[in-house]
């Protein structure tokens, strides 16, 4: 089920909302959580059956491991040693077998020329997410960091719905805590008031800007051999906004769907299109997934304990796994490497941004509007990996970034923003001037790019609603974006980190 769906909306969200809060109020705690888990378990199988058999195997087996590590309190190092073992096992087995057995039997078949069968295996949505949460649980749960709950505080921690499908990857020291407290069950207007004013920004992004900036995003990859350098550019940009509304809007969304139950997720989205280095920009970006990748793997090879050079490795392996984390593709994984070759750099000290605080002095400064360019120039380029099917479309976009022609490619681009919205604008342009009608999409892609890097730099969602109260204004404003969303949903599509 998607949050930008009618269902959703109109359906699933108001019975929750009114199961949760009514069995809560008369203090059928146990019930209301065992209410929440299995709408959150139908929100999930809605999209295939078939997906509630293996993150159900996927629960049922990580709370087994969790319970039997209960009988090994008083052995602590045998706790540790095989817990981690099986823990990491399982996790990355189940993740290994749906997300990368036929990438690994394809490139067997390639390199020693065999033909072993590949099982084109369905993925599960959202099994990356699920999967880390639980290990990190896993991993705590060995070191003695935290206990065993009751299956159904587990069950209600790994499937709460805001976050189950795309994040942020929770720990269970942040919800867990929350769902036990019972003051955190009794409605908050001012919570559920923020929570509605988050969502219907996340949607408005989601709906309004996302979707309309995958029109030119997906013809433009689709035409990778034909595009001109103008039109690659255009491509390119409305995938970069297409990507950063997405990952926001359903960032705002999941936060402010746990505030209107009252419970608090952790910022997953903090605007990175305002980094002035590749390194801030990891630091704003997928906070969650990074705070993982930080937790349970930089540190336990080393971090910055073993020297320099070891701390530089441990990045750069870090930024590949994160590549392949987002796919089973080598292009995912030469996105992973641009970006962990360009934070080791950043750690190098080289180069340091004018006015900002650094760990060790760098040799040269440059001010903060040079390195956003840099950065914002350098993320571009790294996603002609990420967005293309294969090494050699990406290296094709490369090739006609620097060709410098131009063959009028970017009107054809531009008129994939045939939308409802600007109809009438068309409509009379091709009446009072024809020979401008082909002019029409290519103004409004350009007020659209100028929108985006406007909002980019504006407060962010979170933000806003965090800071003073909800003014009458700000009501109209969400009430008409609401509207203009509705409206809009007939051409509604999947969130872009459901893939991964």
């Amino acid at each position: 089920m998607l949050f930008n769906s009618y269902i959703f909306i109109f359906l699933f969200l108001p019975l929750v909302l009114i199961g949760w809060y009514v069995l809560n109020h008369f203090h059928r705690h146990t019930l209301a959580n065992v209410f929440l888990a299995g709408m959150s378990l139908w929100f999930y199988g809605y999209f295939n059956v078939y997906y509630l058999a293996v993150i159900l195997s996927s629960i049922g087996l990580n709370y087994l491991l969790s319970y039997l590590l209960t009988r090994m309190d008083s052995h602590e190092k045998l706790r540790t040693r095989i817990g981690l073992a099986a823990g990491i096992l399982i996790n990355l087995g189940i993740l290994f077998y749906f997300k990368y057995y036929d990438f690994f039997i394809e490139n067997i078949n390639h390199v020693f020329h065999t033909d072993f069968t590949l099982k084109h295996v369905l993925l599960p949505l959202g099994i990356s997410f699920f999967t880390f949460q639980q290990l990190s649980f896993i991993i705590d749960r060995c070191l003695g960091k935290c206990g065993h709950y009751s299956f159904i505080n587990y069950l209600t921690f790994v499937t709460f719905f805001p976050q189950l499908i795309a994040g942020p990857i929770v720990l269970y020291k942040e919800m867990i805590p929350q769902f036990e407290d019972i003051a955190k069950r009794r409605f908050d207007a001012a919570s559920f008031s923020r929570g509605i004013y988050l969502f219907v920004l996340g949607l408005a992004k989601k709906v309004l800007l996302a979707d309309t900036f995958a029109l030119m995003a997906n013809y433009g990859f689709a035409q990778t051999f034909s595009l001109d350098t103008v039109s690659t550019i255009a491509t390119i940009l409305s995938y970069t906004f297409e990507l950063y509304f997405d990952f926001s809007g359903y960032s705002d969304m999941a936060i402010g769907l746990g505030k209107m139950f009252n419970i608090d997720l952790p910022v997953n989205f903090d605007a990175p299109y305002r980094s002035c280095s590749i390194k801030e920009f990891w630091q704003r970006w997928h906070i969650t997934l990074s705070r993982f990748f930080i937790t349970y793997v930089y540190i336990p090879l080393g971090g910055s304990r073993k020297g320099r050079m070891r701390m530089l490795l441990n990045t750069f392996i870090i930024f590949l796994l994160s590549g392949l984390w987002h796919g089973a593709a080598w292009t995912y994984i030469a996105w992973g490497a641009v970006h962990g070759l360009l934070v080791v750099w950043d750690n190098l000290g080289i180069v340091g941004i004018s006015g900002r605080a650094e760990k060790r002095p760098a040799r040269f400064h440059i001010p903060p509007w040079l390195g956003w360019i840099f950065t914002f120039t350098l993320f571009n380029m790294s996603l002609f990996f990420f967005r293309s099917q294969n090494m050699l479309g990406a290296m094709q976009l490369f090739k006609n970034l620097f060709a410098g022609n131009y063959t009028g490619k970017i009107f054809d681009v531009a008129a994939r923003l045939d939308i409802a919205e600007i109809y009438i604008a068309k409509q009379a342009v091709e009446l009072a001037v024809p020979a401008l009608s082909g002019y029409v999409y290519l103004i409004f892609m350009i007020a659209l790019f100028a929108l985006s890097f406007f909002l980019v730099f504006r407060p962010n969602a979170y933000e806003r609603t965090m800071r003073g109260e909800l003014t009458s204004k700000r009501c109209w404003i969400i009430c008409i974006l609401f509207v203009w969303c509705i409206l809009s949903l007939s051409q509604v599509s999947t969130f872009l980190y459901f893939n991964f």
